[in-house]
């Protein structure tokens, strides 16, 4: 078989030997301690999509590949990449150097059971290696063979992935785990170490610099790059009042606000002590409904919905200054080759009267909808209210149960009846980088029970995500994803309520901040 090899790698950076230790100047441990948007509760990145679970994934956790700040490709774990001549078979050789922790090298069987794990949980991950790859195998302990049924231009793609959920490689024993079930081992390769002992949920979550951990010798961009880590010691602290984050920060108790609320940026750019940085990741707000219990299992009452809802109303409440927010009815991003209007005539505009309608016609009892309210997200604790009052409006009986993220996070994977402990509908925010187009979306999965939480059922949508998977160009994605946004819409996987951005609060004398889809601490300095 002829191959045509990609070189996808440069050589390691060279290690600059210190001098001796009797004439080295003591240096103190540089910490830099941050607010992020929620506390951690939950590690495993893999059982949840949960942000701050992929949060914590990028600090200790490394990937096979990576995307860049264009949002190209590139090796991470990887040292290079052999694909055939008929693009069904690709070789992959990890890097030199690769170890856990604990002091055991990555092996090859670490990573492929790592992919098994994801893909099994993973919406693209799914559609990859169910749908297109027939074999993955390990010749040696530093190859990774995977061979494809059929080409699909997706396979490199889908383990860069950026966010939740991330193809990050752990050791095999961990791996081995049920994906429906949680790890309780965080054992990593990634730029830092977690601190388990001293993980206090409510409290903090501490991480240190990983000193065998071997960056790539490319410049940091996106998730790609060098992984160079330059402070010793991140604490991430559990503030949930947003006014005493920023109390703190003003004051050098903490450096770093991932979240800081739309509403409160004035007073941050009015203090000289701290600045702004402004990303390039725009937010989706989110409504998913469950598709398995009632109300919200009637297709019917789910599309009153699409009349019920307004986005302006949530951008309003959520945001505020239109400055960071803007209306898009689209399940891509605005400004995406994929961003589609296609079948949302009419839809996301408040019309509380053609909602009634539909509720009549489909029978509605009042069933309450119970809907799950995030307390302690600041950019989510006015997604419910809103929602309830339009819902209200249109004639639903909405029984809004509020709670932290975190519980929110734990619960909407139960399919209980919604009047014994389930859930019918609750609010989230996607980042764009996530829903770019309709596999990689992970609610538009409508594979039933491997769908995620809400657990949508449609062959249709299901055959045009496969469909896309083979698209030859972008002209016929275009269609497809057009196609797919359609009968998403008409069986309602979920709601787009619109996107923002949110820039970062820090202090001024912290700089090497990387944007990219998900808050990442390498590369960055405290003077």
């Amino acid at each position: 078989m002829r191959f045509r090899k990609f070189a996808l790698s440069a050589a390691l950076a060279a290690v600059v030997g210190a001098g001796p230790v009797a004439t080295a100047p003591a240096s103190a441990e540089t910490v830099l301690k941050a607010v992020m948007h929620s506390d951690v509760k939950i590690i495993d990145p893999i059982w949840t999509t949960a942000y701050i679970s992929r949060n914590v994934g990028y600090m200790i956790y490394d990937t096979l590949f990576a995307l860049d700040a264009n949002n190209d490709v590139k090796p991470q774990m990887v040292d290079k990449v052999d694909i055939s001549a008929d693009k069904l078979t690709y070789t992959m050789t990890l890097r030199d150097g690769l170890l856990w922790h604990d002091g055991q090298p990555v092996t090859a069987e670490d990573c492929i059971q790592s992919l098994k794990r994801w893909s099994a949980k993973d919406s693209l991950g799914q559609k990859v290696f169910t749908g297109f790859v027939s074999e993955i195998s390990s010749p040696d302990p530093k190859t990774i063979v995977i061979k494809l049924k059929e080409p699909t231009g997706l396979l490199l793609f889908a383990l860069a992935k950026p966010s939740s959920n991330v193809p990050f490689m752990m050791p095999k024993r961990i791996a081995e785990t049920d994906p429906g079930k949680q790890i309780s081992d965080f054992i990593g390769s990634g730029p830092f170490v977690l601190k388990k002992d001293e993980w206090k949920p409510g409290d903090k979550i501490v991480f240190t610099k990983f000193d065998k951990y071997k960056p790539r010798s490319e410049p940091a961009s996106g998730f790609a790059g060098g992984k160079v880590v330059k402070v010793d010691r991140v604490e991430w602290l559990a503030i949930a009042d947003a006014q005493q984050a920023i109390n703190a920060l003003s004051a050098g108790e903490i450096d770093y606000i991932e979240q800081p609320p739309h509403d409160l940026l004035p007073l941050i750019k009015s203090d000289g002590n701290l600045k702004l940085v402004v990303n390039h990741v725009t937010g989706q707000f989110t409504i998913r409904p469950n598709s398995l219990v009632p109300p919200l299992n009637n297709p019917k009452i789910k599309q009153a919905l699409w009349y019920a809802l307004n986005q302006e109303d949530f951008l309003k409440a959520a945001v505020g200054d239109p400055e960071y927010y803007k209306v898009c009815k689209s399940y891509y991003p605005c400004g995406t080759p994929l961003y589609t209007t296609a079948g949302m005539d009419g839809l996301l505009a408040g019309n509380a009267k053609k909602a009634q309608e539909l509720l009549k016609e489909a029978g509605y009892d009042g069933t309450p909808v119970v809907l799950m309210a995030s307390t302690d997200l600041p950019i989510l604790s006015n997604i419910g209210p809103v929602a309830k009052q339009l819902m209200e409006r249109a004639g639903f009986k909405v029984d809004m149960q509020s709670m932290d993220w975190q519980t929110l996070v734990a619960r909407r994977n139960k399919k209980d009846p919604s009047n014994a402990g389930g859930w019918n509908a609750f609010g989230t925010v996607w980042v764009g980088a996530d829903i770019l187009n309709p596999v990689l979306t992970a609610y538009m999965n409508a594979g039933c029970d491997k769908a995620l939480f809400g657990w949508p059922c449609d062959e249709k949508l299901e055959k045009l995500r496969n469909d896309f998977m083979r698209a030859p160009d972008l002209d016929a994605q275009k269609k497809i994803a057009a196609e797919a946004q359609e009968e998403a819409i008409a069986y309602t996987t979920h709601i787009p309520l619109g996107e923002y951005t949110a820039p970062l609060a820090v202090r001024k004398n912290i700089d090497g901040i990387i944007d990219a889809a998900a808050p990442v601490f390498w590369n960055i300095t405290k003077k």
